[in-house]
């Protein structure tokens, strides 16, 4: 552990770092729950941080678009910032246009998490802890949530998601990792090969909210089934790729079982062979594009970061789930726990 800054209410921040047997190496600060650095080999055995961040805590308080952060309480968004629970109307602040995004103002990626730095069977891991009080950023409910990032030994980074409440509340929780497996900084991924578990995707209207479709991809830039480079669809004149100025939309995974990870996406990079695999208890991902990176916004790597330089894969429910009853629930009772595990397995093609 080593001290990463001071934010500017004077609460310290601390860095920790997960490492395996192949010299592997993961980094997170305990403001936002934050993974700043991802360092993984290429074919050649060469490493590179793949995970696009700052190098100062000050950027990450003051200009992140949530690098690498936990999000929550609810991740995405919710149109009209607004949602109803027990016949009661919760207005939430309107931080993405008419929406809320991302939990608010104040989500959980710009909280200081509590740590614990543990040793598990499976490796190296970090419990991050963080207590959300009743009507923080409109949600009610006191809501308990801890987060365990491990790093197993075939080069898995595993996120364990758990939350409990004293009152009946909603639940999106996730992980916002901006991904380039050439390298931060290194420039597009547009030669980025992926593949996602889909048969379905939900089309979002002007303000990227779901329409309450589950769409099918088949003859759409959606249908990432088979492996498919992000140039083939990203500049499609598909309403819905002109919408989100690129991907921005949430896919519905093909899962049989909601209590194990399952497979759900794959992206590889041909030039240094690294591969990304995804898998998770979710019944969604948003697949993003990096679309609203302008240039203005300078990476720990010293380059700036523009426009399609990384692409988010964030497991999660639905968004806009309280407003949309066909969607699967995000409500969380007192007594329950809510759960969910994603996986980021790296590895190497020849």
């Amino acid at each position: 552990m080593e001290l990463f800054g001071t934010t500017s209410s004077g609460a310290a921040v601390e860095q920790y770092t997960l490492t395996n047997m192949h010299g592997v190496e993961v980094k997170m600060i305990t403001f936002g729950g934050t993974i700043t650095s991802i360092r993984v080999p290429d074919r050649n055995g060469v490493f590179a941080n793949v995970n696009l961040g700052f190098s100062r805590l000050e950027d990450y308080e003051l200009d992140s678009p949530y690098f690498g952060s936990l999000v929550g309480r609810v991740a995405n968004r919710i149109g009209g910032a607004r949602f109803t629970l027990a016949g009661k109307v919760y207005p939430l602040a309107a931080n993405n246009g008419q929406n809320a995004l991302h939990g608010g103002v104040k989500g959980f990626d710009s909280k200081v998490w509590a740590a614990e730095k543990l040793q598990s069977e499976r490796g190296d891991s970090l419990a991050l802890t963080y207590v959300s009080p009743d009507g923080e950023e409109g949600y009610p409910g006191t809501l308990t949530v801890r987060v365990v990032y491990t790093l197993t030994g075939d080069n898995a980074l595993i996120i364990d998601y758990s939350a409990t409440t004293d009152a009946l509340t909603i639940v999106n929780l996730t992980n916002h990792a901006y991904f380039n497996l050439s390298g931060a900084g290194s420039g597009t991924i547009e030669d980025h090969v992926i593949t996602v578990n889909a048969d379905r995707y939900t089309p979002v209207d002007s303000g990227l909210i779901p329409t309450g479709e589950l769409a099918p991809v088949e003859g759409t830039p959606f249908d990432l089934r088979q492996p498919t480079p992000i140039s083939a669809n990203i500049r499609s004149n598909h309403p819905q790729i002109v919408l989100g100025r690129g991907y921005d939309h949430n896919f519905v995974l093909n899962q049989s079982d909601t209590r194990t990870p399952t497979f759900a996406a794959r992206v590889a990079e041909p030039i240094s062979g690294r591969v990304l695999e995804v898998f998770t208890t979710e019944p969604g991902m948003q697949l993003y594009t990096g679309n609203f990176l302008d240039g203005t916004l300078v990476g720990a790597e010293g380059r700036t970061y523009r426009q399609g330089d990384a692409l988010c894969l964030e497991t999660q429910h639905f968004p806009d789930a309280p407003n949309q009853p066909q969607f699967p629930s995000i409500e969380l009772q007192p007594g329950e726990r809510f759960q969910s595990t994603t996986i980021y397995k790296f590895s190497v093609v020849e």
